[in-house]
């Protein structure tokens, strides 16, 4: 995550990991338990990785879509900013969440139409302990009674790499991927959206995005998918472009998504990305040697 030096009684800059006495313990004083919103989202989804999903086209089925509180970045777009709310004065509000074991959470996954798991937010980086002993669980049930079980993560990739590496190892072999949202790819521009060192996050997102696709053996469908989320005034050729190179080099077909800005949070000024913007950013992309990239909600392109 982001490394805090956490004073005692104090919580990191997600707001979720604790110092109590002199242990690191997470707000819902276990492990075992995470603070969350769960739904059913029925096939085919607004996934990120909807272009490359195995699942886009099952019907009647559904994704289990796990939406955690806090994270490890204090966007000023962010387009998910309930996660802010469900924690207040330091406390879980359970009017906003709910908390679930992780055994509970596996039964819910177990469910007959239940074909994935989706894990976001805010972000699963603080929660990866809780997610990880789920997600085996689930995959252990899964392969007892001779059924496939999905499991995907949507983050933005800061996970120390002993997480990312069980991460991705749980998503390879459920047939799952790992969704990294690259935010921006200079410190300068990184930094003022995220509100966390960027020379620090990149070279972070940079290791991780190395390791999984050092992972993928099985390339259909793809372990890793990025996703860059088109700001108007930050997110221009050169922040895509530099991205879509640092890719092309690892392996020219990992997918790409580019995605609409919606105005949001902080964000309330800035108006939707324009077809001009997102056709820019495109043909940056592609023109590093990226093979497949994508253009996600273009309902909100004007």
């Amino acid at each position: 995550m982001n490394e805090c030096k956490i004073p005692e009684g104090s919580s990191g800059y997600c707001g979720i990991m604790w110092n109590r006495k002199g242990k690191l313990v997470p707000i819902t004083g276990s492990f075992d338990k995470a603070y969350l919103h769960w739904y059913l989202d029925p096939h085919p989804t607004n996934c990120v990785a909807g272009p490359v999903c195995p699942e886009k086209e099952h019907r009647g089925f559904y994704n289990l879509a796990v939406f955690f509180a806090g994270c490890n970045l204090d966007c000023l777009f962010c387009q998910n900013i309930e996660h802010k709310y469900m924690i207040k004065n330091g406390s879980i509000d359970p009017f906003e969440g709910i908390l679930i074991g992780s055994k509970e959470l596996a039964d819910i996954a177990m469910r007959s139409r239940v074909s994935c798991v989706c894990y976001f937010g805010g972000d699963p980086t603080p929660h990866s302990p809780y997610a990880i002993k789920t997600s085996r669980e689930v995959i252990k049930r899964a392969e007892k009674i001779g059924t496939t079980k999905r499991i995907c993560w949507e983050t933005n990739g800061l996970e120390n790499p002993n997480m990312m590496r069980e991460m991705a190892r749980l998503s390879l072999k459920s047939g799952g991927i790992v969704k990294i949202d690259w935010k921006a790819y200079t410190p300068s521009v990184y930094e003022a959206l995220t509100g966390i060192n960027g020379e620090k996050a990149l070279q972070r997102i940079k290791e991780n995005v190395a390791l999984i696709t050092s992972m993928d053996n099985r390339k259909e469908p793809p372990l890793l998918v990025i996703s860059t989320l088109v700001v108007p005034h930050y997110i221009d050729e050169e922040e895509v472009g530099g991205i879509a190179r640092y890719l092309a080099q690892l392996d020219p077909d990992i997918p790409y998504i580019l995605l609409a800005f919606a105005p949001q949070h902080l964000m309330h000024d800035i108006p939707t990305t324009s077809k001009k913007q997102m056709e820019n950013v495109y043909n940056a992309a592609k023109k590093e040697g990226l093979k497949r990239v994508f253009v996600g909600n273009i309902w909100l392109l004007r």
